[in-house]
């Protein structure tokens, strides 16, 4: 059984509101496609141990972000392992830069994926993936601020439900704003490149 997508819909009008510089690719990098956008990149969530989990936590540091569910039987599994194969990529060609690329899961179903829940998820991918969930307030506020959506199909169910949901990747800078959208449906490769074009040394 498929679960249902809306390809990055809402992602349409945000990248729409950003600004359309004509600077070169040269550092420091001011054309990056979400820059000056109405995506935040904010959330206030918890992590696999229950500890609470900031944006700001990450400060100095790129975010990988992904929204998903633990739950999702054929399309999340394999974004992430392509997010993270293509971490994995420019983690080899870019050891000095490895660590400062932090790859983040963040649940879209909070009813079901409890900490220990997307604890196990997270590290069934890698032990660099790190698992957020939360309470639905929380999480419907990280969603809005990268304008993920994401709908339950079946209302009324408890239990076995699916989750209708933008499929996308998010990269966010040291500064912690939204920079570009990374390929996780496309292939490893294509995250790595997107990795390889946006990421520079701190002092860079």
């Amino acid at each position: 059984m498929s679960a249902r997508l809306s390809v990055v819909t809402p992602l349409l009008l945000a990248l729409s509101l950003a600004a359309c510089d004509g600077g070169g690719s040269e550092p420091p990098i001011t054309d990056a496609p979400l820059y000056n956008s109405a995506l935040t990149g904010q959330y206030d969530l918890v992590d696999s141990s229950g500890a609470q989990v900031t944006n700001a936590d990450f400060a100095g540091q790129y975010q990988l972000v992904y929204f998903g569910y633990a739950y999702c039987p054929d399309i999340c599994p394999f974004d992430m392992q392509r997010m993270m194969r293509g971490y994995d990529r420019f983690a080899e060609a870019n050891p000095d830069l490895a660590d400062d690329v932090q790859p983040i899961f963040i649940t879209i179903d909070p009813a079901r994926d409890t900490p220990e829940k997307v604890g196990e998820y997270a590290n069934a991918f890698s032990d660099r993936l790190i698992g957020l969930t939360g309470s639905p307030e929380q999480i419907e506020a990280a969603a809005a601020a990268f304008f993920a959506h994401y709908q339950k199909l079946d209302p009324d169910a408890e239990s076995d439900y699916l989750m209708d949901h933008s499929r996308t990747g998010y990269l966010v800078d040291r500064e912690g704003e939204p920079m570009a959208l990374i390929p996780v449906e496309d292939s490893a490769e294509a995250v790595a490149a997107e990795l390889e074009k946006w990421v520079r040394p701190a002092d860079g």
